[in-house]
């Protein structure tokens, strides 16, 4: 019999999900009431254990996530969001790897753009996996931070990616720590991309925000705040994008003109709410 292990997400509003050999064992509370994606994508009106249930059970008999069934291999699922805007980066050259969490594989580099978007472009909110041989298999265990334990460690991601000689890497974070470690290491030899930043608090987000490139808005209040203080640019009226850097702000902005997008200009907001508010200490 094929053991699938064990995978631990945050997936839709916040809503701790746990999947045991291709079973989903816990649903718990989600922290969001609404979110505008899955209003957009799925018709989810309001976020409850049930319909999250409902939709990751979908994803694992859509695309076998978390199992041995996993399709690994994909084309853009919502035409920008970050996994989008790192795979053009890496069609374009602006990139030469991607460090990623995913199942399956845990902490990994990825040069192809097609299974970077089938591996992470419709996961969120890695906590724990376990090792899958079909996603190790066509990532390649030298391109794992540990192919036996499958780590979600994006330093010694970073760390990897680096001794491949890869001169130039995207690195996807969600620890305020994480983010400083590797700008301090690697410079602006690193395109450092937050992510599931709603259990940021206030001075961590200022931190991604000292660190990153670009950064994802999620389910924070703190994000949103910050970015406007820091005139970042701003990608889209739902969970937003913004650009902080430079670099950051022309990936966005190459991204969005490859699908005939502008920047936010003023448009209303359709935002997930309530937005998490987590206190500095």
């Amino acid at each position: 019999m094929v053991n699938h292990g064990r995978h631990v997400f945050d997936a839709i509003g916040m809503t701790r999900v746990i999947i045991e050999n291709g079973e989903v064992v816990y649903v718990g509370e989600s922290e969001l009431e609404y979110c505008p994606l899955f209003k957009k994508f799925r018709g989810m009106e309001n976020i409850t254990p049930e319909m999250v249930r409902e939709n990751i059970e979908f994803r694992i008999r859509d695309f076998g996530f978390c199992t041995e069934n996993r399709v690994v291999r994909a084309d853009d699922y919502i035409t920008f969001g970050v996994s989008e805007i790192l795979s053009t980066a890496l069609e374009n050259g602006r990139i030469d790897a991607a460090v990623i969490a995913a199942d399956g594989c845990g902490t990994a580099v990825i040069t192809d753009p097609h299974i970077l978007q089938g591996l992470c472009g419709r996961i969120s909110g890695l906590v724990e996996t376990s090792p899958l041989q079909v996603v190790l298999n066509a990532v390649g265990r030298d391109n794992v931070v540990d192919p036996e334990t499958v780590p979600v460690n994006m330093v010694m991601g970073a760390n990897l990616a680096d001794s491949k000689g890869y001169q130039r890497f995207s690195v996807t974070v969600c620890k305020p720590e994480d983010a400083k470690a590797i700008r301090e290491r690697y410079g602006d030899r690193a395109i450092i991309v937050g992510v599931h930043t709603s259990h940021i608090n206030r001075c961590g987000v200022g931190t991604m925000f000292d660190c990153c490139d670009f950064i994802t808005a999620c389910g924070s209040r703190w994000t949103r705040e910050i970015a406007h203080e820091r005139n970042a640019l701003v990608a889209g009226n739902k969970v937003e994008i913004f650009g902080i850097t430079d670099v950051g702000k022309q990936m966005v902005l190459e991204k969005l003109r490859s699908i005939g997008k502008e920047p936010y200009n003023g448009e209303e907001l359709d935002e997930p709410r309530p937005l998490i508010e987590y206190q500095c200490d």
